[in-house]
């Protein structure tokens, strides 16, 4: 039986906060030491291990929901999908009903610390093309004929720190950009970026949520600058959309 009111608590991803740091230090140093430095701040995200908290509390929260653990993917060999302008894409987090063969849930975790004029139009890019590719696909009958649509969420941790919160003059050469970019922070534009991918339903749910790496062991450990972003909402969505 799925219990429908899991209590799910407020600073839910705390201990996923504390794993992202201790992992991003733990890789980088483990570079240094082999002497295999990546240009810029690569050396601390090439591992790929600093999300594995989040998808951890995730696959619990499933799990105590009465999800069946057969039907929660996060090991990279079976989060592999077909797409419609790709053969196939690996997603970080699925949930597929193996009986009914229905793809229910798919999520993308992404994270950014430091570098972020380099890195916002990639990430963003990235993710309005995986969604694009993802609800094509869908359309053409890839994940079978006349399916419930899946459930796409977008989890994104950035690093709260000035270089993140100050603002940023756009360039204008042409034309005016939209009002709410003008001197808009790189905080301000994945908030922005992810409330508009969710209101123009390339994204079912999402969450943005901000962390100082300076305030780690403190409680909460982390900020949600935007309600309809939030960590307990976006894992509620997910609970119900799994059952």
């Amino acid at each position: 039986m799925i219990e429908h009111s899991l209590k799910i608590p407020e600073d839910v991803f705390a201990d996923a906060i504390r794993g992202f740091w201790d992992t991003r230090i733990a890789q980088l140093q483990a570079q240094l030491l082999a002497g295999k430095v990546d240009q810029g701040n690569r050396s601390a995200v090439t591992g790929g291990k600093q999300m594995d908290g989040f998808i951890l509390t995730i696959t619990n929260l499933l799990l105590a929901a009465g999800v069946p653990q057969q039907h929660i993917h996060v090991k990279k060999s079976l989060t592999v999908i077909p797409g419609f302008f790709r053969p196939t894409k690996n997603y970080d987090f699925l949930v597929i009903d193996a009986q009914k063969r229905q793809l229910k849930i798919i999520i993308e975790l992404k994270s950014q610390v430091g570098s972020f004029g380099n890195n916002f139009n990639n990430r963003t890019e990235e993710a309005m093309g995986s969604a694009l590719d993802i609800w094509t696909a869908y359309r053409e009958g890839v994940f079978g004929e006349a399916p419930p649509p899946p459930w796409i969420g977008y989890l994104f941790v950035l690093e709260d720190c000035s270089p993140s919160r100050t603002s940023v003059q756009v360039a204008e050469p042409h034309f005016t950009v939209l009002p709410e970019f003008q001197g808009a922070s790189y905080a301000k534009r994945y908030e922005l970026f992810c409330q508009k991918m969710v209101r123009e339903r390339h994204f079912t749910g999402a969450c943005f949520l901000l962390t100082d790496r300076n305030q780690v062991m403190c409680t909460p450990n982390y900020t949600e600058p935007c309600n309809n972003l939030g960590a307990v909402s976006f894992l509620q969505q997910i609970i119900r959309h799994a059952m």
